[in-house]
């Protein structure tokens, strides 16, 4: 099991650079978990490709729905706590903190894009490509 940020789901299921790694990825380990919040800051990604006219609305709500299958039953509520005590001790975002809190709390690697993530928190998080590497 792994937690995965939004990025990496976006990457799974809409088309761009790092998609394959994404795949790959969930070849290696297919059990992905994430905040619920990977929902909000998932539909805020499909909006910007619908308004930059990238996708079809009929083709966000496939995308959505599929990566909503593949998240079911492993999404969760981060207890605030854990959260504000990542803020506390970081740069990063609260939003970035629940993930970081989340993979924390369960014990297993954060799997992200996100450079500044790796940066503070080297004991969790992960980029994909060194994630696939081990």
């Amino acid at each position: 099991m792994i937690v995965v940020d939004t990025n990496v789901i976006s990457y799974l299921y809409v088309s761009g650079p790092h998609s394959l790694l994404a795949a790959n990825l969930l070849e290696a380990d297919s059990e992905w978990s994430a905040p619920m919040l990977w929902r909000s800051e998932f539909r805020n990604v499909l909006a910007r490709y619908l308004r930059r006219g990238i996708l079809e609305p009929d083709k966000a709500l496939v995308l959505l729905d599929q990566a909503e299958g593949l998240m079911q039953g492993m999404e969760h509520v981060v207890p605030s706590s854990l959260v504000m005590r990542c803020v506390a001790n970081s740069t990063c975002s609260a939003y970035d903190c629940e993930f970081i809190a989340l993979a924390q709390h369960l014990n297993v690697p954060l799997v992200t894009e996100d450079k500044q993530i790796v940066r503070q928190f080297p004991g969790v998080a992960r980029l994909m490509k060194t994630f696939l590497s081990c």
